[in-house]
């Protein structure tokens, strides 16, 4: 028999008594996610969804040390930088696939849960907020933060992030700000927190554990965690006031204009990121806000199409983000346009124009 190809190993799916339990096992990528894991997850996911032997499902990933510590890094961004530069097909590939996994993953007909611990941003994000149980730990790290590479927060980010209460999606989408397990609770981004140590046993437990049914897996979960959050450690009113406002431009002069330590941080963030990625992230999630899960994930489609050909190559936004976060790590981004106030309309809308008709886009058959 030939050896599994090390792609295989990745994603480790078993049956433990009736639950299937998924372990994400790239450990030096902080399980970042590779086409080839897209589709062993959504291979599992489809087998589980209709075998009545498997009443939920839980995922975890594994850290450096062991089980547990670290959660999904997002997407493989070092492939999206070489894939993009070479013209490589399989890039269109990745970005329909996940996002139709994020879809699965949003409306699983059986109990998903979530094991949130250590890093949970971007793609992480996306195969997590769709859980039916979504579980932090004192580890947590949870963030969206693609603005920091000349992205946008995709794979439905749109959809959860407008779902945030008030102006708090705006703010956490324009900065990537990276959040703690119990600030992930107090965010609407998390349904409970469990101590680190404490995953083990519970993983352990839905082996032995006589279920019913789906529902009693989530209840027995659920009966481990605390919900109490963590106070909000960003000023509130601000957030709603300064984040409500029209446009980007209005946004940081408001910000520049508040005398407080968090509104100069946030106001030199912003200053760091694509001009040009915040007012089109600004756009997508009022523009989600009234969209169904299935609209907002087409529109981001088109959107991450827009972000690698709207300037093909090493000119594009996207591939100079991550030349900087990722390959060269020099951390100096050469933005273009290079202020957030010489960005224009024209070139925010660019990105919301479908290159597909409706009936041959990529993602037509989602509900």
């Amino acid at each position: 028999m030939n050896a599994p190809a090390a792609e295989e190993t990745h994603v480790i799916a078993e049956l433990r008594g009736r639950v299937g339990c998924i372990t994400l096992n790239r450990p030096k990528a902080l399980n970042a996610l590779s086409l080839g894991m897209i589709r062993d997850l959504t291979r599992a996911l489809r087998a589980w969804k209709d075998d009545d032997a498997v009443l939920a499902v839980v995922i975890r990933g594994v850290g450096k040390e062991g089980p547990f510590g670290a959660f999904c890094a997002g997407g493989d961004i070092r492939f999206f930088h070489q894939a993009a530069l070479a013209g490589d097909a399989a890039l269109e590939d990745f970005f329909t696939e996940e996002y139709a996994l994020n879809h699965l993953v949003q409306t699983y007909p059986k109990p998903y849960i979530a094991l949130m611990d250590g890093i949970v941003m971007g793609g992480g994000m996306g195969i997590s907020q769709g859980a039916s149980l979504r579980i932090v730990t004192e580890r947590s790290k949870l963030a969206m933060p693609e603005t920091h590479i000349g992205l946008f927060p995709d794979v439905g980010g749109g959809y959860f992030l407008s779902r945030c209460a008030g102006r708090l999606g705006e703010y956490l989408a324009l900065t990537g700000l990276v959040l703690g397990g119990r600030e992930a609770l107090t965010a609407g981004l998390a349904d409970g927190f469990i101590d680190s140590g404490r995953l083990p046993g519970l993983w352990t437990s839905l082996e032995k554990t006589p279920f019913e049914n789906g529902a009693s897996v989530e209840r027995w979960c659920a009966s481990h965690l605390n919900t109490v959050a963590a106070p909000a450690p960003w000023p509130a009113k601000d957030v709603e006031r300064i984040f409500g406002l029209p446009d980007v431009q209005q946004i940081i002069a408001a910000l520049e204009a508040t005398d407080s330590d968090w509104a100069r941080h946030t106001a030199a963030t912003l200053r760091q990121r694509s001009p040009l990625m915040l007012h089109v992230v600004l756009e997508q999630i009022r523009r989600a806000r009234g969209m169904g899960l299935a609209d907002d994930l087409r529109m981001e489609r088109d959107m991450v199409h827009r972000c690698f050909h709207l300037r093909p190559g090493a000119a594009s936004e996207t591939v100079e983000g991550i030349r900087a976060l990722a390959v060269d790590k020099d951390h100096a981004p050469k933005w273009n346009p290079a202020r957030i106030e010489d960005v224009t309309p024209e070139q925010v809308a660019a990105f919301f124009e479908s290159p597909w008709a409706a009936d041959a886009h990529p993602l037509r058959s989602l509900g």
